[in-house]
């Protein structure tokens, strides 16, 4: 009905279409990460990246800072993986949380104010580093301004983390 009332109200002032479908392409995650049980110490020992792998996340890394338009398209592939999950927990019969879905961390060189802005991101300098700005949280969603993160020098040494080509 809903449909119906929009159609009549809206079909005079430009086209409309209803049930209009859409074909997906298939979407590629750059990293998805789901920590095991005997991660419960990569906080230690990986400091914010440690803090950021405790859940289930995507990773995204750019080169150069993302325009809105790749961070919706980030947003849309975390939003297909929530599909999948979900998809999948209902063919087993499990029931899946908000707190089971992964987060999304985009990880850019920089951010400028008007990308945090244009996306309500917030630092939440009381549970994280400055540079990460949390997009409000039903989004799943954070920005990395990798160029305003503290500086740790030897926080992670060579033997924590092995041989890194």
């Amino acid at each position: 009905m809903a449909k119906q009332y929009l159609q009549a109200l809206l079909s005079q002032w430009g086209q409309l279409q209803t049930s209009h479908d859409i074909a997906s392409e298939a979407r590629q995650i750059d990293v998805w990460f789901v920590p095991t049980a005997a991660a419960s110490t990569t906080g230690e020992t990986l400091g914010l990246l440690g803090q950021m792998a405790a859940t289930a996340c995507v990773f995204e890394p750019f080169r150069n800072q993302p325009s809105p338009v790749e961070v919706r398209n980030c947003q849309l592939k975390l939003y297909a993986l929530h599909g999948e999950l979900l998809r999948s927990a209902r063919r087993d019969d499990r029931t899946l949380v908000e707190a089971d879905l992964p987060q999304l961390w985009i990880l850019s060189p920089s951010c400028s104010a008007r990308l945090i802005g244009g996306f309500g991101a917030t630092e939440k300098l009381e549970s994280w580093e400055p540079g990460v700005y949390l997009m409000p949280e039903f989004h799943k969603t954070a920005l990395v301004a990798i160029n305003q993160l503290p500086e740790f020098r030897n926080r992670v040494s060579q033997k924590n983390i092995g041989s890194i080509p």
